[in-house]
C-alpha cells in the first residue's frame, strides 16, 4: 500500500487580505513622497526662472549703459524711486523701458543703478514667495 500524504490547503494559500492592506499602505505613501518631491522640484524650478530673468535684465541695462557711454552718469537710479517720464532723453527711456521689463516679468520687481567711476553696480530685487520665500535680490557689478 501506498502512502498517501495529506496536503492541508492552508499551506499554498496565497496572499492574505492584511498583506495586500499593508501592500497598498506602502506603496501609498511612496506615491505621496513622490508628490511632494514633484511639487518641491516645480517650486524650485520657478525659483531659477526668476533669477535667469532678473540675471538676463541687469545685464540688459548694463548693454544699454555701454551704448551709450557718453550719458552713463544719468542712468542712476535707486530702488523705490518713480520711472523716468516717458518720451525722454535715450537715457530716460532705456531707465523707464528697463523698470517697465523687471515689473512684467518679476514678481513685485525694483531696480536700481549706482555708478563709482566707470564701475556700474546694478541690483535687481524681487518676491520670490513660490521658491524660497523670501525676497531675492541679484547684483551685477561690471565696467561700463
Amino acid at each position: 500500500m501506498a502512502m498517501q500524504r495529506v496536503i492541508s490547503g492552508r499551506a499554498s494559500g496565497g496572499f492574505t487580505l492584511l498583506e495586500v492592506l499593508i501592500t497598498v499602505v506602502i506603496f501609498s505613501i511612496g506615491l505621496l513622497g513622490l508628490a511632494g518631491l514633484q511639487a518641491t522640484g516645480i517650486k524650485l524650478n520657478h525659483s531659477s526662472l526668476l533669477r535667469t530673468q532678473a540675471t538676463l535684465l541687469a545685464y540688459d541695462v548694463a548693454d544699454c549703459m555701454r551704448a551709450n557711454r557718453g550719458s552713463v552718469a544719468a542712468y542712476e537710479i535707486a530702488m523705490n524711486d518713480s520711472k523716468p517720464p516717458a518720451g525722454g532723453t535715450l537715457v530716460q527711456q532705456d531707465v523707464r523701458g528697463w523698470l517697465e521689463r523687471l515689473e512684467q516679468m518679476l514678481p513685485s520687481a525694483d531696480g536700481s543703478i549706482s555708478l563709482n567711476g566707470n564701475r556700474a553696480t546694478i541690483a535687481v530685487r524681487w518676491d520670490d514667495t513660490r521658491g524660497v520665500g523670501d525676497p531675492r535680490t541679484f547684483i551685477l557689478v561690471t565696467d561700463i
